[in-house]
């Protein structure tokens, strides 16, 4: 993990706004998950972009590859790139399920950020060869 992002202090700093766009899709699309990809620069989130899910569940996502393309597109004209990926809990905690980290893909410096509905708690993960790690999550 020589990665820096990996060994910075570990907060994630994420703009009012995209964490606001996060619990307002959140709560749009239950009783399913929403999903969506977090643009931004390192350890900082300065916008979200939703994603269709393409799971009919209200426990599973998969976040469309056309919109991730789009928000890799989007990043990118931008000077910026795609950071993590969020998803909702409709009625869990925002904790990651066993399903999450076992289809976690993305590598140490991919951050997953997850919305409860039950509480409208919202945490974020790094997820890594089977392992999740919560970081602190500051509203910027």
């Amino acid at each position: 993990m020589a990665d820096g992002k990996w060994q910075m202090a570990g907060e994630m700093q994420i703009a009012a706004s995209a964490l606001s766009d996060i619990l307002r899709h959140a709560r749009e699309t239950a009783p399913r998950e929403c999903c969506g990809l977090l643009v931004g620069s390192g350890d900082s989130v300065v916008r979200t972009v939703r994603a269709a899910n393409l799971e009919a569940a209200p426990t599973r996502y998969s976040i469309d590859p056309i919109d991730h393309f789009r928000a890799i597109r989007g990043a990118r004209a931008d000077g910026l790139e795609v950071v993590g990926a969020y998803h909702s809990h409709p009625a869990s905690a925002a904790i990651p399920s066993a399903t999450d980290i076992a289809e976690a893909t993305s590598g140490a410096d991919f951050v997953y950020l997850i919305v409860s509905l039950v509480d409208e708690d919202v945490r974020a993960y790094r997820i890594d060869e089977g392992t999740a790690v919560r970081i602190p999550l500051q509203a910027a």
